[in-house]
């Protein structure tokens, strides 16, 4: 069983920064892919950028692609999400996962792929 705990949320204004990560507790961390969602109120959960296991790739939604960077420091047990340039639609609970299988591509993308979740944290931005 694998525990993954968000932190990093908070208000911030519109072309502002924040940084989430994501603490994963086990020793298999470094063999899973992990990704990061969020869910705004009304909206489904949708997809917002991944990582493969090693790192080596990276995949990102379009809505984020230029202004959010995934990565991963496995030495830590923790993958980070960097967000530049906030826009008031990134507004949202960001969640993180994790995949037991390696996804590449478009499994990446789907929340089916992965099998455990955090609990979120909030992102507010403010215009």
């Amino acid at each position: 069983q694998v525990q993954l705990v968000e932190s990093g949320g908070g208000l911030v204004q519109a072309g502002g920064s924040l940084r989430l990560s994501c603490a994963a507790s086990g020793r298999a961390f470094s063999s899973y892919a992990m990704g990061w969602f969020r869910q705004a109120p009304g909206k489904e959960r949708e997809f917002v950028a991944a990582i493969s296991w090693s790192g080596g790739s990276t995949y990102y939604a379009d809505s984020v692609k230029g202004r959010f960077t995934i990565s991963r420091d496995n030495a830590k047990n923790t993958v980070y999400l960097q967000m530049n340039s906030q826009k008031p639609e990134d507004t949202a609970v960001y969640y993180c996962a994790a995949d037991r299988h390696h996804c590449s591509g478009y499994g990446c993308r789907i929340p089916e792929s992965y099998d455990y979740w955090g609990q979120g944290t909030q992102v507010t931005v403010s215009s």
